[in-house]
């Protein structure tokens, strides 16, 4: 049985198109999502993946009517396969319950793992870079050593209340103890 899924991103768009298409090719039950493709519920394909059984194949418009990101994309079509349900592409003429449509989805899955190991090449690359010019990674500290010291001599009078401290240097009370805290840890270790 071939199912169809379709979907436009905002309420003012239309998926006449999309489903005069999928019910040409085929498809028995269609269903459908206003919504974008970015958002990860989307009751529609939910709905549909739900319907499939062994055997059926999912039928969309184009590819981007069905994955988030190729990786997403390529996932669900896994996910399909282990299934036994095959996927069906119409603009792009894939067709997973064919040899050659396996062939050319195994291509794009190679090609998303490639992408994502040259992005971890770069990010590691970028990181080494930053690194050997004295740069490392992270959030900056909320206080300078001279802060902190300031903070310790302020905290070291009773006479200041912990509120007025962290108003003075702009942190929040868990900034605060934080830094007595690392500065208590500091003083233990070193004795």
């Amino acid at each position: 049985m071939l199912i169809g899924y379709a979907r436009v991103s905002t309420e003012e768009q239309n998926l006449a198109l999309q489903q005069d298409t999928l019910k040409q090719a085929g498809c028995s039950r269609i269903f459908t999502d206003h919504i974008s493709g970015t958002k990860e519920m989307r009751p529609g394909l939910t709905e549909a993946l739900s319907h499939l059984r062994k055997g059926d194949t999912l039928v969309v418009w184009r590819l981007d009517r069905l994955g988030r990101s190729l990786h997403h994309l390529i996932e669900t079509v896994k996910d399909l396969q282990e299934k036994g349900v095959g996927f069906k592409s119409l603009t792009e003429a894939i067709d997973t319950t064919t040899s050659g449509g396996k062939l050319v989805f195994h291509i794009f899955g190679a090609l998303a793992e490639f992408e994502r190991e040259l992005i971890r090449e770069r990010t590691k690359a970028g990181l080494t870079a930053a690194r050997s010019r004295g740069r490392t990674g992270g959030r900056r500290k909320a206080l300078t050593y001279k802060q902190v010291q300031h903070l310790k001599q302020l905290a070291a009078d009773p006479d200041n209340s912990v509120t007025e401290i962290c108003k003075t240097f702009g942190i929040s009370r868990m900034t605060f103890y934080r830094y007595l805290q690392a500065e208590q840890t500091n003083a233990d270790s070193n004795s």
